[in-house]
């Protein structure tokens, strides 16, 4: 199979993974609140839920992340967190208690890890100019089954039945099917094949080629000096470049194995601000700025996410079938958005992205603090009120998403994708523990929670005009003589 179709397959087995991770939340999210009442757990339980999902993919995050960059594969970094996946859904099936409801989030959360190392994957194969267009692809699937994964609770809520000393209903249903999706994907990744990132010698000779044929034989390596003629050898023509090419770069151009520091020294010199390069490339403005933009947009999204729906069943009487209805249609939008995104991205810079989503998120908030934190008048009026502000939140999350994710990629070392994406995501992460505990114990006091929530939007928009000029890829060095050159 030659290269293309393998880059090609390798991106349509990580759209399925995005795909069924929005699915598991679709299908979840709008039954955990009643799974949670029917096993006795106080209000706090259901941001206690979501948290711990995202907390493990915070731990997990970095570590999946270094892994990827040190065997610079992810194929069995997906097999191993899809484990994790199926284990902790097999565990909200099963859900005997409101504390082995919580463990199986957490368990289940390990698999959100491998997160980081897939966009660093996609970092090393993919040039600047379309890696917006690339993430934005990927994180519409992810919508997509967010769209899709409310439908199938319309099924899954007619299930009642036994299997064996188990009680299969509405609520424990979708544990038990979204065990079987991820046994479904690990089948699928069977037909994963990992390809060398761009700044690979081989892939730049690959590309249209069979990469499963070798470049050469070893026999022809083997016992060939550097002064012997070997430029003019017939095969070695036929394989598309010369012995010479490749005893040039040895000899003329060395390139060391990449050294990585230990995991956990790496993040110890982070934590404690040491001048490592490591923690100094964190401490970049650039780099605050964007991992500032990352925790507050998450932080403000899954606090809404965690309000909406015990304030949908208080103002409008929704149940789970509502509430799934109201998630995808919310799902369709984002998709539209980030294929909206997706064509901008080819016209407009990235920064340009970022403070647009700034600029529709802020004003939202703004419309939810004014109309949704005491809604007024009919049932009509607070349903349009809610829509509209919904509406607004949802279309300016893609553009920050995505640009967000984009310059961070560019603004970081390629060579350490992976945890540099493990420490977004963890970033992240921590904002989507936080998000939830702090709504979950405000959902009566909603000026309090969204004034918050405008403050730290307000923040980062004035953090990011003070850093606008520094929001940018930086000059790529050049290098004369270089191995790519000489082929």
């Amino acid at each position: 199979m030659d290269y293309l179709h393998k880059k090609k397959r390798s991106f349509f087995i990580i759209g399925l993974l995005f795909f069924l991770s929005g699915i598991e939340y679709g299908v979840i999210l709008p039954t955990i609140w009643k799974y949670l009442q029917i096993l006795d757990a106080p209000a706090y339980f259901i941001g206690l839920g979501l948290s711990a999902f995202s907390f493990s993919g915070l731990v997990s995050g970095p570590l999946f992340g270094h892994w990827s960059d040190k065997t610079r594969t992810i194929k069995t970094i997906i097999l191993y967190s899809n484990v994790f996946e199926i284990v902790g859904n097999l565990m909200y099936f099963v859900g005997y208690s409101k504390w082995l409801l919580l463990s199986s989030r957490l368990v289940a959360g390990i698999g959100t890890g491998a997160g980081s190392s897939i966009f660093g994957f996609l970092t090393r194969t993919t040039r600047p100019d379309e890696r917006a267009k690339v993430f934005a692809a990927v994180m519409a699937c992810r919508q997509a089954g967010l769209l899709i994964g409310p439908a199938f609770n319309i099924f899954l809520r007619l299930c009642d039945f036994r299997l064996g000393p188990f009680m299969v209903n509405k609520y424990t249903s979708p544990g038990l099917f979204m065990c079987g999706m991820w046994l479904l994907l690990q089948y699928a990744v069977a037909l994963y094949w990992d390809i060398p990132p761009l700044d690979s010698p081989l892939e730049q000779h690959n590309v249209g080629k069979d990469e499963e044929e070798p470049l050469m034989d070893l026999a022809e390596v083997d016992g060939t000096l550097p002064g012997e003629d070997t430029c003019n050898s017939a095969h070695a023509e036929k394989k598309g470049v010369s012995v010479c090419d490749i005893l040039r770069y040895i000899f003329h151009r060395p390139v060391p194995k990449p050294r990585f520091p230990p995991f956990y020294l790496s993040l110890f010199v982070f934590i404690c601000f040491s001048p490592s390069p490591l923690a100094v490339e964190f401490l970049r403005e650039e780099v605050v700025v964007l991992l500032t933009a990352q925790f507050i947009t998450l932080f403000n999204q899954t606090a809404l996410e965690t309000m909406v729906t015990p304030l949908t069943q208080k103002n409008f009487g929704f149940d789970e079938l509502g509430n799934s209805a109201m998630y995808s249609l919310c799902g369709l939008e984002v998709i539209g958005a980030f294929f909206l995104v997706r064509r901008l991205s080819r016209a407009l810079e990235d920064r340009v992205l970022l403070a647009t989503g700034l600029l529709v998120c802020c004003g939202a908030c703004v419309w939810c603090l004014v109309f949704l934190a005491n809604p007024q008048g009919g049932f009509a009026i607070k349903l349009t009120e809610f829509i509209i502000g919904v509406f607004l939140q949802l279309l300016g999350l893609p553009f920050v998403a995505v640009s967000q994710v984009s310059l961070f990629s560019k603004v970081t070392a390629e060579k350490t994708q992976g945890f540099s994406q493990g420490v977004r995501s963890s970033v992240g992460g921590l904002a989507t523990i936080l998000g939830p505990l702090w709504a979950g114990g405000l959902t009566g006091n909603l000026y309090v929670m969204l004034g918050l929530m405008l403050f730290l939007l307000i923040l980062i928009m004035i953090m990011m005009a003070l850093s606008y000029e520094k929001l940018v890829e930086p000059p790529v060095v050049q290098h004369v003589g270089s191995f790519e050159n000489g082929l």
